[in-house]
């Protein structure tokens, strides 16, 4: 059996487990570029958290099922509509044989993820079924999905019908307040203050996003030595525009790395559109382990297998 993508939108791919233990070589970690949104989906339908997804940018995007089959959604909140009617995000559905899922627009937030029961091919590639598009790698053919593609559906047992609990609904905002550490060229707590507002520009993608505001000037920005760099790293750029690196950003980078955003908020950076406002909120190290491991339990309850 398998999944029909009838409209994909701006920009829909293959994402499942991190590319890990290779940046050392050049590649990027690829991967949900929300992962708890994309953790909660598989939770719905039963599968593992880091199990391959659909992430759908925007939207509209439009699918139809060859086979029963469960599904789930979760991320950017946006209506949809399961053969003709409206249905739920965060919640398992029963999708028959024939049925057209019909996504509208994200109306917060950027990405949606869409979970099927049953296995979702994907192209492996150093052990993860994750798109890299820069480089053409792993999930579907390397590359973004097309009109008229036809995903394979390993078969699946049913699941109950379930709901995301309430506590674990984070829709995205227009407004987001992001916990960091100093990174290694941050020169003072002056820099960047609790009360500085960054705005999101319409350069954005899974490599990164841009965001302008006031950033305070670095003597020899320009002439800085490439570094080892990570998805949550802010660098700004010789024209004073700052960067957040996202999964498939690269691995080395040589603009002042002012900022790392702590894990326990990176999955944020993911929805993050547009004319959204940024605020950054600087923690301690101790902080920062310590908001990880408070969200790792809330999430933990639910999705055992979950690690951010």
């Amino acid at each position: 059996m398998s999944l029909v993508v009838l409209d994909p939108g701006i920009q829909c791919t293959v994402q499942a487990a991190p590319r890990v233990r290779f940046r050392h070589a050049g590649v990027p970690s690829s991967g949900p570029a929300d992962p708890v949104s994309m953790a909660l989906a598989n939770r719905l339908v039963g599968k593992p958290a880091d199990a391959a997804c659909l992430e759908t940018t925007y939207g509209p995007a439009v699918f139809r099922f060859e086979a029963p089959v469960q599904i789930a959604l979760t991320g950017a909140v946006a209506r949809i509509h399961l053969g003709g009617a409206e249905c739920p995000m965060h919640a398992t559905l029963d999708a028959k044989a024939g049925d057209t899922l019909q996504i509208a627009a994200a109306r917060t937030g950027v990405r949606i993820y869409l979970a099927v029961s049953g296995t979702l091919h994907a192209d492996v590639f150093l052990g993860s079924g994750s798109t890299y598009l820069p480089a053409g790698l792993g999930g579907h053919e390397g590359r973004t999905l097309r009109n008229g593609d036809h995903l394979a559906l390993g078969p699946a047992a049913p699941v109950p019908a379930i709901a995301t609990p309430d506590q674990l609904i984070l829709p995205p905002a227009a407004s987001y307040a992001l916990r960091a550490v100093p990174g290694p060229d941050f020169t003072g707590g002056a820099e960047i203050s609790p009360t500085s507002v960054y705005r999101v520009t319409q350069r954005s993608s899974r490599m990164g996003v841009e965001i302008e505001g006031a950033f305070p000037p670095h003597e020899g920005a320009s002439l800085l030595p490439s570094s080892a760099v990570f998805p949550g790293a802010l660098q700004v750029t010789p024209q004073g525009r700052g960067f957040l690196l996202l999964p498939d950003g690269q691995t080395t980078g040589g603009y002042p790395h002012v900022l790392q955003v702590i894990r326990a908020d990176r999955h944020l950076l993911g929805q993050l559109r547009p004319g959204d406002s940024i605020r950054f909120l600087l923690r301690t190290q101790l902080e920062a382990e310590a908001a990880l491991r408070a969200k790792q339990a809330l999430l933990q309850a639910w999705m055992p297998d979950f690690r951010l």
